[in-house]
């Protein structure tokens, strides 16, 4: 598959504690199993000079996000904090949004970050499929930007939740594999054939 657009950022979305693991309070469990392919993907980026953006979710202590969920990510506390094995690096040029919604795109400033970079595809990772990814992918459609998401660098917390948010990406997004992904940006961005 040909990729669309000409300078893309991987949207890491919530790699939290309080996502992934057994000590999390709302746990994605399924999640824990795309760890070593999108930690695979950052890496790649990094040598290809292809954007990498971390979503973190930082509640305040009475979100009303805690009305209808579970209490999660409060900022500043370890639930908040990336796992030890997805950390952004800065001086590799990850950016971090923090978030109080579903999207990485409601109420911060990525889609600035991603008009100032001059971005024109969101390509998506993380958890949870059917909610958050979900979400930022529509929003990114309707921002004006190409979307891709990646199926096996997302999750939720079963198969049925997961499927659920790919049949709705599919929509208006193209659906790959993280390695499908990789090659098809190899052949496109290498040499630095990427508009800066």
């Amino acid at each position: 598959m040909e990729l669309r657009g000409k300078k893309h950022v991987i949207v890491v979305i919530d790699m939290l504690n309080d996502f992934i693991g057994e000590k999390a309070a709302l746990r994605c469990e399924n999640g824990e199993k795309i760890v070593p392919a999108i930690k695979e993907l950052v890496d790649f980026c990094h040598e290809e000079n292809i954007q990498v953006v971390f979503v973190q979710e930082a509640h305040r202590q009475n979100d009303r996000d805690f009305r209808v969920r579970p209490v999660h990510a409060i900022k500043g506390t370890w639930g908040s904090q990336f796992i030890p094995e997805l950390q952004p690096d800065e001086s590799k040029g990850d950016y971090v949004v923090q978030k109080r919604r579903h999207s990485a795109f409601s109420y911060t400033d990525f889609d600035l970050f991603c008009r100032e970079e001059e971005i024109d595809t969101v390509v998506l990772t993380g958890v949870w499929t059917n909610v958050c990814v979900r979400s930022t992918g529509s929003d990114a459609l309707y921002h004006g930007y190409n979307v891709i998401c990646l199926s096996d660098s997302t999750a939720s917390k079963d198969d049925l939740m997961h499927e659920s948010g790919l049949r709705d990406i599919d929509l208006f997004g193209d659906i790959m594999t993280t390695k499908e992904y990789m090659e098809a940006a190899r052949k496109k961005f290498s040499n630095n054939n990427q508009v800066v």
